[in-house]
C-alpha cells in the first residue's frame, strides 16, 4: 500500500480552509469556498465510504497476519471443576479442583512460517486494493469535476447564444419595420431564438445532473451546490511523455492492481507450501499442573498438587484422503492465481495502449475544434454584419449561428475531454494521485 493514499487521508484538513478532521467526515453541507480539484478530491477521499471500507479491509488483513504470530507462542489453558457423585440413593463426596495445561510446538517444518507468510502476502494484496480504489476513485472524482467544468462552460455558451439570438432578432424587427425584408425573417429569428432558450435549459439541467454526480461522489446531498475552480489538468505530464513500452514497464512495478494480483499469487504459493508441510510431524513441549481442593480429612495438602511435563510428537497417518486432496486443491489455486496475474498484466497493457491512444485523440481533437471555432466565430461575424447591410440573407445568418454553437460546444467538449484523457492515462500507468501531489494543483 503506497504511503501517498494512506497520507492524504489525514492530511485534508490541512488543505481546506475551516475544514477540522473531526468536521471532515460529519459535515451535511459543502464549504463555501471555492475548491480546486485537489481540495475536492481530498474532501472526497475523508468522507467515501468506498475507501474508507477499502482501507478497514487492509487492517483486517493486517490484524489477521499479526494472529499469526501466536502460533509461535505457547498455549495455556486454565479450568475449575467441581462434581457431585450420585449412586444408590445418595449423595456422594464433592469433588472439587483446578488445572492448569500448557503446550508449545517446537518443530512443524516450517508450516507455521508458511502460513504467516501466506497471511503477510494477503495483508500486502489488500493494501494494494485499497491503493488501487483509492486511484479509481481519485479519477471518478477527477471526471466528474471537469463534466461539471465542462457543463458549466456549456450554459456559459447557451448564454452567449441565447444573446446572439436575441441580436438576431431585433435586427431582423428593425429591418422589418423599416421594410427591407420579408416578416419571414422576424419569423426565423424568433425561432432560433427558441431554440437557443431551448438549448440553454437543456445545458442547466446537465450542469445540474454533473453537479449531482460530484456531490455524491463526496458524499453530499445532491440539492445542495458547490463551487469549483476552473483550472487546467496538470496531472498526468509525467506519463504523457513517455512511451508506450516505458508506461508498460512503470506499471508494472506501481499500477496496484497488477501488484495485489502478484501477491495473491504469492499468498496462493505459500497456501500450497502449507498444504504438503501439514502432512509432516510436529513436535510439542507439554506440560500441566493440577489441584483438588476436596474436603478429604487427613489428606497431606501435597497430595492434592499434581503436575506433568512432556515432548510430544504427532504426524498424521490417514484423514480419508483429504490431505491429498487439499494439496492438490492449493497447487490448483497457486496455477490458477498465476494466470490471473498473466491476465492483469495482459490488461494493463492494453488499458495503457487504449488510454494512450484516446489521450493522443483528444489531443488532436482540440486542436481541430479549436481551428473550427476561430473560423465559425469569424463568419459569423462576417455573415452578421453583411444582414445588417442586405448583402446576406437571414438563412445564411442562422446557418452560421448554428454552425458557431456546434463549433463552441465542441471546443468545450474537447477541452475537457483531454483533461480526463490525461487523468485515464495517469491511471493506467499506476501513477495517478502520484503526479496530482507532485504537480501541486493547489491554489
Amino acid at each position: 500500500m503506497r504511503r501517498s493514499f494512506v497520507s492524504v487521508l489525514f492530511s485534508v484538513f490541512y488543505i481546506i480552509p475551516g475544514l477540522a478532521a473531526d468536521d471532515c467526515a460529519l459535515r451535511k453541507s459543502v464549504p463555501t469556498e471555492t475548491l480546486t480539484l485537489q481540495q475536492v478530491v481530498e474532501l472526497g477521499l475523508c468522507r467515501n465510504p468506498q475507501t474508507s471500507s477499502a482501507y478497514l479491509s487492509t487492517e483486517v488483513a493486517h490484524f489477521n497476519k499479526n494472529a499469526g504470530y501466536a502460533n509461535y507462542l505457547p498455549s495455556v489453558d486454565a479450568s475449575v471443576s467441581s462434581t457431585k457423585s450420585y449412586a444408590n440413593g445418595s449423595w456422594g463426596d464433592s469433588q472439587s479442583g483446578a488445572s492448569l495445561s500448557a503446550s508449545w510446538l517446537i518443530f512443524d517444518f516450517g508450516k507455521r512460517l508458511e502460513d504467516l507468510n501466506q497471511l503477510a502476502a494477503v495483508w500486502r494484496a489488500t493494501g494494494f486494493d485499497y491503493s488501487d480504489t483509492v486511484q479509481n476513485y481519485v479519477y471518478n472524482v477527477i471526471a466528474a469535476y471537469y463534466g461539471m467544468l465542462n457543463t458549466d462552460a456549456s450554459v456559459v455558451a447557451a448564454q452567449d447564444l441565447v444573446v446572439v439570438a436575441k441580436g438576431s432578432k431585433d435586427a431582423a424587427t428593425k429591418k422589418f419595420k423599416a421594410g427591407s425584408v420579408a416578416k419571414a425573417d422576424v419569423l426565423k429569428a424568433d425561432t432560433t431564438l427558441a431554440a437557443r432558450e431551448l438549448e440553454l435549459k437543456r445545458a442547466q439541467g446537465n450542469r445540474e445532473i454533473a453537479k449531482g454526480k460530484l456531490l455524491y461522489l463526496l458524499s453530499f446531498s445532491q440539492e445542495q451546490d458547490i463551487k469549483i475552480a476552473d483550472m487546467p489538468a496538470n496531472f498526468g505530464s509525467t506519463a504523457e511523455s513517455k512511451t508506450i513500452s516505458e508506461l508498460i514497464e512503470k506499471a508494472k512495478s506501481q499500477r496496484p492492481d497488477l501488484l495485489s494480483a502478484g501477491e495473491s499469487t504469492n499468498a496462493a504459493w505459500h497456501r500450497r507450501n502449507s498444504a504438503f508441510l501439514k502432512n509432516l510431524p510436529s513436535i510439542s513441549a507439554t506440560g500441566g499442573l493440577s489441584y483438588d481442593f476436596s474436603d478429604d480429612n487427613g489428606v497431606n495438602p501435597n497430595d492434592k498438587l499434581g503436575g506433568s511435563i512432556g515432548i510430544r510428537a504427532s504426524m498424521p497417518i490417514f484423514a480419508g484422503f483429504a490431505n491429498m486432496y487439499n494439496i492438490r486443491a492449493s497447487q490448483a489455486s497457486y496455477e490458477s492465481a498465476k494466470e490471473q496475474q498473466r491476465l492483469k498484466e495482459d490488461a494493463v497493457a492494453q488499458d495503457i495502449w487504449t488510454a494512450y491512444q484516446n489521450y493522443q485523440t483528444a489531443i488532436k481533437v482540440l486542436d481541430q475544434t479549436e481551428t473550427l471555432l476561430k473560423s465559425a466565430t469569424e463568419s459569423e461575424r462576417v455573415v452578421s454584419g453583411m444582414y445588417k447591410v442586405g448583402r446576406s440573407t437571414m438563412l445564411d445568418w442562422q446557418t452560421q449561428q448554428a454552425e458557431l454553437a456546434d463549433a463552441k460546444m465542441q471546443n468545450i467538449t474537447a477541452r475537457y475531454d483531454l483533461y480526463i484523457q490525461r487523468a485515464a492515462l495517469a491511471l493506467a500507468a499506476g501513477e495517478l494521485k502520484e503526479n496530482m501531489e507532485s504537480t501541486g494543483e493547489r491554489e
